[in-house]
């Protein structure tokens, strides 16, 4: 856990009363799930907001107005886009090396390619239609990903693994109609990690933090010999290093990183993405400043019309806030995407739209099994 998280989770702990009934049940996960909306089913978050949505459907007189948001990106960037196709829309200066194989490969073909590409382990698979950290995972040899390739049921991406330290989540939209854009959220990504205190195991100390128990049994699968080491006293072991909130990374609220200088580089940055007007960065980079500056940062993952201004999930944020938030990025999105509907950019036609969430659904099925 960094020391931001940390910080945070004293001043809850205190707050919650420490040793009191109250501050034990604040660390049950049953508990967590009830009265922690940030670990909430996303179905019943997004109920109360759906209203809202029927209203900008009745606005723009579309069921499917958001797939004018982002022209070049299929369905908008709503789901069931193909990360593959997003990234060859970004300038290869920004982002890590990528390409996409498809499941039937065997190991041997699979590090042929991986030499002819000039990369090693460690590498991240990811599925190439993906959602909410499934299947995402860094691999670190090659017992590691004999055992992805028989579980992946769908294409999926090799990606070269961003060794910076610093990941960060960039809300950036911009109007067609107009000449710079702005950065809306900011989330800075807080790894699942423990901090050893020479006597207790890995899965000890997880039991400590609600969040970390939450994924206790996974990892208990997965690395069974790290869930049995005794770290040393102080020193921080990371259990995940993908940077998503199912996988149990905190989301730290950045909005007070915004300022001039980084619209600005954004602006720059996404001006070179051929139709893309609405969404969220996925990011690694040295440093705030570096980021700033354009330099020595990678774009991990560009989500469109479906992102989401990730800020929201900041432990303790407050719930109407949260909403007010969304419905604020929902709107733009609607105004974006009339715009360019006035501009000559289609909406999908009912039918189109119908068809392309069988589609969506014929794949999940697929993945699944």
């Amino acid at each position: 856990m960094s020391v931001l998280a940390e910080s945070y989770e004293k001043v809850n702990n205190k707050s919650a009363g420490g040793e009191t009934l109250y501050g034990k049940l604040s660390t049950h996960v049953v508990w967590a799930k009830i009265f922690r909306w940030e670990f909430w089913p996303f179905s019943l978050f997004y109920f109360p907001v759906m209203f809202y949505w029927l209203w900008l459907t009745i606005r723009a007189r579309s069921f499917f107005f958001f797939t004018a948001s982002n022209p070049t990106i299929e369905f908008g960037g709503m789901l069931g886009e193909s990360k593959d196709k997003i990234f060859k829309l970004i300038p290869d200066e920004y982002i890590p090396k990528t390409y996409c194989l498809e499941p039937a490969i065997d190991k041997a073909s699979f590090l042929n390619r991986l030499q002819l590409e000039n990369l090693d382990f460690p590498i991240i698979l990811k599925p190439d239609i993906g959602e909410r950290g499934w299947m995402v995972e860094l691999i670190n040899n090659e017992d590691e990903l004999a055992d992805y390739l028989d579980r992946i049921r769908v294409n999926f991406l090799v990606q070269e693994f961003v060794p910076y330290e610093v990941e960060l989540g960039i809300f950036y939209y911009k109007y067609p109609n107009c000449d710079h854009g702005t950065i809306s959220s900011i989330v800075q990504k807080d790894m699942l990690a423990v901090t050893g205190d020479g006597i207790r195991t890995v899965e000890h100390l997880m039991n400590d933090d609600v969040r970390a128990k939450m994924h206790i049994e996974n990892l208990k699968r997965k690395t069974p010999e790290l869930m049995e080491r005794v770290p040393y006293a102080a020193e921080r072991v990371e259990l995940n290093s993908i940077g998503n909130h199912c996988l149990g990374t905190t989301f730290l609220n950045g909005n007070h990183l915004i300022n001039d200088r980084l619209i600005k580089t954004f602006d720059h940055i996404s001006s070179q993405i051929d139709g893309f007007y609405f969404g969220r960065y996925d990011l690694r980079c040295r440093s705030i400043e570096d980021l700033s500056n354009e330099k020595d940062f990678k774009i991990l993952e560009l989500n469109g019309a479906g992102a989401e201004p990730a800020h929201i999930y900041h432990p303790g944020f407050s719930l109407l806030q949260a909403y007010k938030d969304i419905i604020h990025h929902l709107k733009v999105l609607a105004d974006i995407s009339m715009i360019n509907n006035k501009r000559g950019v289609p909406y999908y036609t009912f039918g189109q739209g119908i068809r392309e969430i069988f589609r969506i659904n014929k794949y999940n099925q697929q993945k699944e099994s």
